[in-house]
């Protein structure tokens, strides 16, 4: 707490995160009406302020109710492919293919004082002085370029530090939780140490989310994670009149102002699929855009993010590269796989095999995936007993994706069980079966992907975290606790070893009962197995428990030593392995 006296200079009311549509008064006057969640806001508030009883009264409107009234305004001409494009709102709160629909509003970052002037004992205030400082700080010079060139393939997308080229390894970042203001630093800091320990080195915080808190961005600095940044645009066609075009610069320069002193950001990007989407996923003729409609959606996608952007990125930072979007080329085109960045869906959207990354692998591959169930003690925490079944109710409701269960099955009875079987299988083990099959597959995707370099020069997974409990594409699900394939990437992305592709599906190992011997003192667990055992996979009750290496190959005679994060009892340890899982029946 600071004392402010009412003969300071300047008084200012600076609002960090209003979301979004507020209506704000300081003593019944009315002195700001915000409209942009990712906006800072500063009143000067000295003429209406008091010396004692000041009462500041939020109101916000409902945000859904908002973007619908103006979608209706605009008829006949429809937006693709949601009304949430005439907001500059987090996009994913209005439902999302891991996420759930909570379109909420409230208070979401600091509400602070700037008072400057000479100093007087008078009201008690929370206050700084420093915040005008911190948030236009010069860009910082981190020495990273990305370098797009002809050359004999098409046009190369790698990035150089201190011009040595970079092979980036790393991960899609989305907002940590469906309520914000709940993340804490040490959230982060678990989360950001996950992607650090699993060797990544970079980390694109993807459009449909938010500029993230000040705490993320200080530890990608501290910890050397590069971080790609979209400005926040997200599968959809957005408004092009001067209001909205407006509203964006102001959030731009108040996002790069903010921003642009971390060396850990090292491009801009326009959004997150829109052109793709525009020119491959069939808006035109799903929407009714044809002719001058069609034109104008598509001249006002051109206005904002291929000319104001790049026009903006260079005023405001001038240091940084930006490109207008990603992906360069949709993933059924040649071309994304030999310029630009390229996200790739054959695998899990096209039903493909991961082998298909042999000749489809991108010049920097900027999203791919696979899904997984989350964590079964994350299962236990939205369940009751009742629920614990295959496709329950329950279970189909936290998973957002379109035919989820049914890739799900697809890639499992590909590689690991038949669907005999696969039906019969507790829900416990087909969350077990389906963190193998995404390890099994991640692993396998990066060994492509790496084996193509120096045609290929970087490898981001889709997607690091969840924002809450979820079957997703996730490597550490929302209990911030990894999954299976945060191992597999671990060991995929380690410098000093490049991965090797599997020879064998897992369905077609020759498997043998496996008796396990284990010894636990303190931290430490040995772990010994009389014949080879894939998969080993220790678990126990106690959420939190970390081990320093699961759902590892075991094999026979050899002993493995893992470290924990805490003390177990070996009564409350449990071992799986692939074999007991694919002959349970």
């Amino acid at each position: 707490m600071q004392s402010i006296s009412l003969k300071k200079e300047n008084i200012e009311l600076v609002f960090d995160g209003l979301d979004t549509y507020a209506d704000v008064y300081l003593n019944g006057k009315l002195i700001l009406q915000a409209d942009n969640m990712f906006r800072g806001w500063t009143v000067d508030v000295k003429p209406m302020i008091k010396r004692t009883n000041n009462v500041l009264l939020i109101k916000f409107a409902s945000a859904q109710n908002k973007v619908d009234s103006i979608a209706k305004s605009r008829l006949p001409l429809i937006l693709p492919d949601n009304n949430r494009v005439y907001v500059r709102k987090a996009q994913f709160q209005f439902g999302w293919d891991w996420g759930p629909k909570f379109v909420g509003c409230g208070i979401w970052r600091k509400i602070k004082i700037n008072a400057t002037g000479k100093k007087y004992i008078g009201i008690t205030i929370d206050a700084t002085s420093t915040n005008k400082i911190k948030y236009n700080a010069p860009p910082s010079k981190n020495n990273v370029k990305l370098i797009q060139q002809k050359d004999s393939i098409g046009t190369s997308f790698y990035f150089e530090k201190d011009d040595k080229p970079i092979y980036a390894k790393g991960a899609n970042w989305i907002p940590a939780d469906v309520f914000l203001p709940r993340l804490t630093k040490s959230d982060y800091r678990k989360m950001l140490l996950s992607a650090k320990n699993a060797n990544m080195n970079m980390l694109r915080v993807w459009g449909g989310g938010v500029y993230e808190s000040d705490d993320f961005y200080d530890l990608c600095d501290s910890l050397g994670i590069m971080v790609w940044q979209d400005f926040m645009f997200a599968g959809g066609m957005y408004p092009g009149d001067d209001a909205f075009m407006n509203n964006v610069r102001e959030e731009v320069k108040y996002q790069i102002q903010r921003l642009r002193h971390h060396p850990c950001i090292v491009l801009w990007c326009g959004n997150n699929e829109v052109e793709e989407a525009w020119k491959n996923w069939g808006w035109q003729k799903q929407f009714n855009l044809h002719g001058a409609d069609s034109a104008k959606v598509w001249n006002d996608y051109k206005r904002l993010f291929q000319d104001s952007l790049k026009k903006w990125v260079d005023e405001f930072d001038g240091t940084r590269p930006f490109v207008s979007t990603s992906p360069k080329n949709g993933w059924g085109h040649a071309a994304s796989f030999t310029e630009g960045d390229s996200h790739y869906w054959g695998v899990w959207w096209g039903m493909e095999d991961w082998e298909a990354f042999e000749n489809k692998t991108g010049r920097f591959v900027s999203e791919y995936g696979m899904q997984a169930m989350p964590n079964w003690n994350t299962i236990k925490s939205f369940t009751d007993s009742t629920d614990r079944y295959l496709y329950s109710p329950v279970i189909r409701a936290h998973q957002k994706a379109s035919d989820g269960f049914k890739k799900l099955d697809h890639y499992l009875t590909r590689y690991f069980i038949d669907s005999a079987k696969l039906s019969k299988l507790s829900l416990e083990d087909y969350t077990y079966l389906s963190q193998c099959m995404q390890y099994y597959i991640l692993k396998n995707s990066i060994a492509v992907h790496r084996s193509k370099y120096p045609a290929n020069m970087g490898t981001l997974l889709w997607q690091l975290n969840d924002c809450w409990p979820v079957t997703s594409w996730s490597i550490t699900d929302y209990s911030r606790q990894p999954k299976a394939a945060w191992y597999a990437v671990k060991e995929a992305y380690r410098d000093d070893v490049m991965p090797v592709k599997d020879a064998v599906y897992p369905k077609n190992l020759k498997l043998n009962k496996p008796e396990f011997s284990i010894l636990i003192s303190s931290n430490t667990i040995t772990i010994r197995s009389n014949v080879a055992a894939k998969y080993v996979y220790l678990s126990a009750n106690d959420a939190g428990l970390q081990f320093s290496d699961n759902y590892f190959d075991l094999e026979p005679g050899k002993t493995i030593n893992l470290a924990t994060n805490r003390a177990i009892n070996k009564t409350d340890l449990k071992v799986k392995s692939l074999y007991s899982v694919l002959n349970a029946q």
